[in-house]
């Protein structure tokens, strides 16, 4: 796993590797840039065939704002375990969301640009500040708060 700090792009077979999502809740699709420990902006195709746009809403299809949220925690759990001492024996668990704000409806055909920044670590508490983008507008933002825990299983 040492030559995870040394990429900055990954694609979906990478971001497997270290998240333990999968489909159909594996909600980033790429990494596009990153600077362990600080940052990094991830990717997540939203497209009509999508599980959760069978039922919300069927005439009027909308990304639910906890599953951007879910997107935002992800790719800010891939920030943190890309850089820990073996991040398949870790894993993610996040604890809290504050000045939460969905500003802009997403819907199939976006392309969500996802930014998250490490504003704070200590011990096994993080800190998130993230923001999510569609055409370069801001469409919703977030202060996450999550624990590095051991894997079940490991």
């Amino acid at each position: 796993m040492g030559e995870l700090r040394k990429k900055t792009h990954f694609e979906i077979q990478d971001i497997i590797k270290i998240l333990p999502h999968r489909y159909p809740f594996i909600l980033i699709d790429r990494i596009d840039e990153i600077i362990p420990g600080k940052s990094l902006t991830a990717i997540k195709n939203v497209t009509v065939n999508e599980p959760f746009f069978q039922g919300h809403f069927p005439s009027q299809p909308v990304m639910p704002g906890v599953l951007t949220l879910e997107s935002m925690s992800q790719a800010g759990a891939f920030l943190v375990l890309s850089y820990v001492e073996d991040p398949l024996k870790k894993n993610m668990f996040f604890s809290g969301a504050d000045n939460v704000r969905f500003r802009k409806l997403i819907v199939p055909g976006n392309q969500l640009y996802i930014h998250m920044n490490l504003v704070k670590q200590k011990l096994n508490i993080c800190k998130f500040d993230g923001k999510c983008y569609v055409d370069n507008n801001l469409v919703a933002e977030a202060k996450l708060t999550a624990n590095i825990v051991d894997r079940a299983g490991n």
